[in-house]
């Protein structure tokens, strides 16, 4: 199957084209899009493909796509930037700004283990359901409330869907801000970037 690129790019990036060509056809993708920016300038967007499993949709500029992993990158950065201020202490325990955490074991974990997925808190212990992980403060009081898979730093599994809520409660004992608005205000804000995040 042939592959349409469509978009503009700057001469010295046309490797970007054969690129996105390439991960569509050889990867199990059915079409994606890459946005460059340097110095403030758009010097590539590019799209190609299909949006859909049969192809009955092209991929086009405006088509949305869920980017998971992306949320690590941004809590991420939010600890890093505490760190940064000296805020808080890659090396602290977690106790030391959230001391409701640090029960059944928990008590040594440090902000560096929750950054680097060995805080052994990677799934809560009890199934949750939709409405408990929407509830961030529900979703925090059952991660108080648990023990860790294991003893932080010995270990490392990926938290997909801890991590955020352990970055954002420390986030928010330190400065008093909810998470989304520690990124709009402290990240995004200064940057004079878009972001939107929901309650």
């Amino acid at each position: 199957m042939g592959y349409l690129v469509q978009g503009s790019h700057q001469p010295s990036l046309s490797i970007s084209g054969d690129l996105l060509i390439e991960h569509i056809s050889i990867r199990d993708e059915f079409g994606a899009s890459i946005v460059v920016h340097i110095g403030g300038k758009n010097v590539a967007d590019i799209w190609g493909g299909h949006s859909n499993e049969s192809g009955s949709h092209c991929w086009v500029k405006e088509t949305f796509v869920n980017v998971f992993t992306i949320t690590k990158t941004i809590t991420g950065l939010a600890a890093l930037i505490l760190i940064d201020r000296g805020i808080i202490s890659p090396n602290e325990k977690i106790a030391t700004y959230w001391p409701e955490f640090s029960v059944y074991g928990k008590q040594d974990v440090r902000i560096r283990d929750i950054i680097s997925h060995t805080a052994g808190v990677p799934r809560w212990e009890k199934p949750v359901t939709l409405a408990d992980i929407c509830d961030f403060d529900q979703a925090v009081t059952l991660l108080e409330a648990q023990a860790p898979w294991w003893t932080s730093g010995t270990a490392s599994d990926y938290h997909p869907f801890t991590r955020g809520f352990l970055i954002g409660q420390v986030i928010r004992k330190v400065t008093g801000k909810k998470l989304k608005d520690f990124i709009a205000e402290d990240m995004a804000g200064l940057l004079g970037a878009d972001f939107l995040a929901r309650d």
